[in-house]
C-alpha cells in the first residue's frame, strides 16, 4: 500500500464527515442558505490567497523543473480556475462576486487553516507542503465525485457548475499528480518525515470540515471591535 493510500485510509472518517456536513448536504439538495455561501466564498477567497502563496513555497523548494512546472500549474488553477465554484455560489445567492473581495479579517477558522499550512510550507520540507495541501484538492473532488455519481445533476441543478467543476477530469488528473509526487518522496524519508506529512495531512483533513462548518454557522470572532485602522 503506498503512503498515500494509507493516509487516505486514515482519514476516511473524515471524509465521510465532511460528505455528511450540512453545508455539504445543502449543495447536494439545493438548501444552502444564502448568508452561509456568501460567508464561504469570501472567507476562501482569502484562504485560497494562502494556497497559493504556500504553492509558491513549494515552487522554492523543488529539487527540479518537474515539481515546478506541477506547482505552477496547480497555482494557475487556484488564482484563475476557482472562480468558476465561487461565480456558482454567488449566483445563487444573489450577490455581486466582486462585492466579496474585501479586507474584512478571516474568521477564526479561515485563519486557522492558513496559518496552519503557511506554518507548515515555511518550517517544513517538501512533503509537508505537499501533504498540507492535499486534502483540499482530494477532499473537494471526492464530494464531487460522490454528488455526480449520486445524484447525476443535470443543468437545472443549482450547483451543477460548482459539482462539474470539482467533478471534472482535470481536476482527478491534478489531485494524481499530487499524490504521485508524496508517494515519490515518501519513498526515500525516514520515519519522522512520514509522520511530519502525516501530522500535516490530517490537521488540513481536520480543518476542511471545520471550514464547512465556519461556513454553515457564519462563524465570526466572538467579541466584535472597531474595522478603522488605527495609526
Amino acid at each position: 500500500m503506498t503512503f498515500s493510500s494509507r493516509l487516505r485510509e486514515q482519514a476516511d472518517s473524515i471524509f465521510k464527515a465532511v460528505l455528511a456536513h450540512p453545508f455539504i448536504d445543502g449543495i447536494a439538495k439545493q438548501s444552502v442558505e444564502p448568508s452561509a455561501l456568501i460567508h464561504y466564498v469570501r472567507q476562501d477567497i482569502q484562504y485560497l490567497s494562502t494556497y497559493a502563496k504556500v504553492y509558491g513555497l513549494a515552487i522554492a523548494k523543488s529539487p527540479d523543473q518537474s515539481f515546478m512546472q506541477l506547482f505552477h500549474r496547480r497555482i494557475d488553477l487556484v488564482l484563475n480556475g476557482e472562480i468558476t465554484a465561487h461565480l456558482n455560489f454567488c449566483k445563487v445567492a444573489g450577490v455581486d462576486y466582486d462585492m466579496l473581495h474585501d479586507s474584512r479579517q478571516m474568521a477564526p477558522t479561515a485563519q486557522h487553516y492558513a496559518t496552519h499550512m503557511l506554518s507548515t510550507a515555511q518550517m517544513g520540507q517538501l512533503g509537508d507542503i505537499i501533504a498540507v495541501l492535499l486534502p483540499c484538492h482530494w477532499i473537494y473532488v471526492d464530494i464531487a465525485k460522490t454528488m455526480q455519481k449520486t445524484l447525476q445533476p443535470t443543468s437545472n441543478h443549482l450547483f451543477y457548475d460548482w459539482i462539474s467543476f470539482y467533478a471534472d477530469d482535470r481536476m482527478a488528473v491534478g489531485l494524481k499528480e499530487l499524490i504521485d509526487a508524496l508517494d515519490q518522496i515518501a519513498k526515500n524519508a525516514s520515519a519522522d518525515e512520514l509522520r511530519s506529512m502525516q501530522n500535516a495531512f490530517l490537521t488540513s483533513c481536520q480543518m476542511e470540515y471545520k471550514f464547512f462548518e465556519m461556513a454553515y454557522t457564519l462563524e465570526h470572532w466572538p467579541v466584535p471591535v472597531e474595522s478603522a485602522y488605527v495609526y
